[in-house]
């Protein structure tokens, strides 16, 4: 076997499905091509075996585990992790954290609220889907990276400062509710004191 295409177990970055509204299977068929771990909330879970991807965990209630119990013998190997109050990120994440996963891509995920999940970026590193904007943190606070002529988002707390550099020359961003800015092609450089996190639109979806 080519050591090009080994990899370790629990290396590549697991897929959490929470919410498919909005999500073509297009952007989902990328993140499964390192044959990741795969946990799906309960209320996904036949639209996600109808785009033929094998669930490794189901993140379901008791009553959803009790009246689905034949999905174990259906999707074999397939489990179920039990989740209350409809906490599947929060188990997914646990679960994920105790297996020794490095990363995560986190789909139908609400940006909004991204800071909730920054406790768990010591442990494990993610990235958000939200609709067609991949959502990734900057954790030392300085970032750099070759973009396309395209609209980012920037995410950080309200009056957070955010340097922008590139062949336009230097803005200082102040966040507010909705940061979204127009890079030239080629290399951009990002500059803050603390953490925060850049959105980047895909334009595959219909």
């Amino acid at each position: 076997m080519s050591s090009h295409h080994f990899v370790k177990e629990q290396q590549e970055p697991a897929l959490v499905i929470l919410n498919t509204n909005g999500v073509p299977f297009d952007l989902i068929a990328p993140l499964l091509e390192w044959v990741p771990t795969v946990l799906v909330a309960q209320e996904e879970v036949y639209t996600v075996i109808s785009w033929g991807i094998k669930i490794d965990i189901i993140l379901a209630d008791l009553e959803f585990q009790r009246s689905h119990y034949k999905l174990l013998e259906e999707q074999y190997p397939v489990r179920f992790l039990g989740v209350q109050h409809k906490n599947y990120l929060e188990e997914a994440l646990q679960y994920l954290i105790a297996s020794k996963h490095g990363a995560a891509n986190i789909v139908g995920f609400d940006h909004q609220k991204v800071s909730e999940l920054e406790p768990m970026l010591e442990f494990i590193d993610l990235v958000i889907w939200d609709g067609p904007v991949r959502y990734f943190p900057v954790k030392n606070g300085n970032f750099k990276k070759w973009f396309t002529a395209c609209d980012i988002q920037l995410l950080a707390p309200e009056g957070s400062l955010i340097e922008v550099k590139n062949e336009e020359g230097i803005q200082v961003l102040k966040i507010h509710s909705d940061n979204r800015i127009t890079l030239p092609e080629g290399n951009t450089w990002f500059h803050s004191n603390g953490l925060f996190w850049i959105g980047e639109f895909f334009n595959t979806f219909p």
